[in-house]
């Protein structure tokens, strides 16, 4: 019963996987596809190694599965935030349609905003 449910968690990651890389090819542009590939590779990828856990219950298989569970939770928004950052730093425009800029409305005096060509 428990493979099931560990392939059943792991086709659901992937699924979400699969958004977020059709995400990255459709999307517009840069600041829309990094919202794609945190939200849905990082859910895929936790559901993956979820399934992981749930087929292999070995005492380091969970230890495996939740440290790298932990370090994708940790760093793929952090990555995505600093690739947005810097990505707004250089002066590439959001898209056409984009309603906020909340990086052009937070700017804080002193901080060196452009990179300099």
């Amino acid at each position: 019963m428990s493979s099931y449910i560990g392939i059943v968690i792991i086709c659901i990651g992937m699924v979400f996987n699969l958004i977020g890389c059709i995400g990255l090819v459709r999307l517009p542009d840069i600041y829309n596809r990094l919202q794609a590939a945190t939200k849905c590779v990082t859910m895929g990828t936790c559901m993956v190694l979820l399934g992981t856990i749930v087929l292999l219950p070995d005492i380091s298989y969970i230890l495996k599965g939740v440290l790298c569970g932990i370090f994708v939770l940790i760093t793929s928004p952090t990555a995505a935030h600093a690739l947005a950052r810097a990505a707004h730093a250089s002066g590439i425009k959001l898209w056409e349609k984009s309603v906020v800029d909340k990086y052009e409305e937070d700017k804080e005096p002193g901080i060196v905003h452009r990179i300099e060509k």
